[in-house]
C-alpha cells in the first residue's frame, strides 16, 4: 500500500489538460432527451429569437460534462470526482460555439487524499463561458 505522500506522486500543481468541442444542435437535443430539460431556452428558436440572446443556447449543465471530459483526460491516480463546486455559467453558449475546457490542478491535500482543480470553459473568442472547481479523492 502506498504511503499518503506517494498517492499523488507525479502530479504537480499547475498540471493541466484540455478538451475542445464544437457544440451542435444535436448535442443540445440529445442532452435535452437524456435529462428531460426541454426548456424553450434550448429547443424553441422562435421563443429565443424574441429575447435577449436572439437564439437558442446550450444547457449550462452540458458544460459540466465538458469539464468532466477535460478532467478525464488527466490521470490523477485512482481517484473519483466528488463533484464540482462554485459552478458558474458566465456567458451563454450558442449552437456552433467551440468550447475549449482547461482543467488545472491548483491544490493537493495529502491528508484528505484530494486533488483540487480549477476548470474553465472558453468559447472560440477566448471569452470565459463557465468556471468551476473540481474535487477528486483518492480511492485506493
Amino acid at each position: 500500500m502506498p504511503s499518503e505522500s506517494d498517492l499523488f506522486s507525479g502530479i504537480e500543481i499547475g498540471a493541466s489538460s484540455t478538451f475542445a468541442k464544437t457544440v451542435s444542435e444535436s448535442d443540445v437535443y440529445g442532452y435535452a432527451g437524456i435529462t428531460g430539460d426541454f426548456s424553450p431556452n434550448h429547443v424553441n428558436a422562435e421563443y429565443m429569437r424574441k429575447g435577449k440572446y436572439g437564439e437558442r443556447l446550450a444547457h449550462g449543465t452540458l458544460l459540466v460534462g465538458l469539464m468532466s471530459a477535460a478532467g478525464a483526460a488527466m490521470y490523477l491516480g485512482r481517484t473519483v470526482s466528488q463533484g464540482y463546486d462554485r459552478v458558474r455559467f458566465i456567458k451563454g453558449v450558442k449552437f456552433g460555439d467551440t468550447i475549449t475546457t482547461t482543467y488545472e490542478v491548483y491544490r493537493i491535500d495529502h491528508e484528505k487524499r484530494r486533488v483540487y482543480a480549477q476548470v474553465t470553459c472558453r468559447n472560440q473568442h477566448d471569452e470565459i463561458v463557465a468556471v468551476a472547481t473540481n474535487i477528486r479523492v483518492h480511492v485506493g
